[in-house]
Parts: C-alpha cells; sequence; structure tokens
C-alpha cells in the first residue's frame, strides 16, 4: 500500500525534493540554539526581507560558521572544552550545533552580524519578473 502525502497528486510534477525536505525538517527535534525569525519592511515596499536571530552566548565570530548549501542556509556553532581550567561546578557546556533553515527560490542571505550573543542573518527576495513563454506544438503527419 503507497502512502499518500500532500506531493502526491498527478498534477504537482517535480516537487519530490520538497518532500523529501518537509520529512527531513519533521525529524528534526533539536531546539538548541533558540532563534526568532521576523519580517523587515522593505526600502523599497517590494521586495521581502527577513531576519533570522538565533541566541549564540558565549560563541566567538571563529567558532561561528554561516553557509548556504543549494536551497539551504546553515548555520554551525563549535566550541572547544577549555581543559586549562579547574570547575568546580561547570553549568555552562562547550557545545556544537547545525540549525538548517529551507530556503524559498530566489532567497538570499545579504548579511550576517554577531552582536551581544546574538547572530543576525539577514535574508531578502527581490520581486522576480513574469515570465510567459509561448511553447510552440509541432505536428507530426
Amino acid at each position: 500500500m503507497s502512502r499518500m502525502t500532500p506531493f502526491s497528486s498527478p498534477l504537482l510534477l517535480g516537487f519530490d525534493a520538497m518532500e523529501k525536505t518537509l520529512e527531513r525538517l519533521a525529524k528534526s527535534g533539536d531546539s538548541y540554539p533558540p532563534y526568532n525569525i521576523e519580517r523587515l519592511g522593505g526600502a523599497d515596499g517590494k521586495t521581502e526581507r527577513l531576519r533570522i536571530t538565533l541566541a549564540v552566548a558565549g560563541f566567538a565570530e571563529s567558532d561561528l560558521d554561516v553557509t548556504t548549501e543549494e536551497n539551504q542556509l546553515v548555520v554551525r556553532g563549535r566550541q572547544t572544552d577549555d581543559t586549562e581550567r579547574e570547575f568546580l561546578h561547570r553549568g555552562i557546556a562547550a557545545r556544537q550545533f547545525q540549525r538548517c533553515f529551507v530556503l524559498a527560490d530566489g532567497m538570499r542571505v545579504i548579511a550576517a552580524e554577531l552582536k551581544n550573543g546574538l547572530l543576525s542573518i539577514d535574508l531578502d527576495r527581490p520581486e522576480s519578473e513574469r515570465l510567459v513563454r509561448k511553447i510552440n506544438i509541432s505536428v507530426k503527419d
């Protein structure tokens, strides 16, 4: 018996990758680091702008890596254990994380800024032109 998904309609062609992405997102349950996503008004009023803010207290700029891989924004953080210090109590652990955000077509990263333990990543999506293309039909006798 085959599984019915929202993308199993014969009218939705080429959405296999999106279905796999949604399944992967449903499986990811890690909530560290916490983050906000906010919509910002574009300067021209037409461009959609977003800001992702992650709480990365304790991470230096050199500990963080922000990349785009295909249609994903990937934020990685790596802290190393300080073995030279002797802790009487250790409540703040050196952690690693990887947080992925799936980007819609046309989204691009404008800038990333680390300030006061918050990593802000600005994105925009310029309004694309509507492209209508006439497809010629060939007739074979």
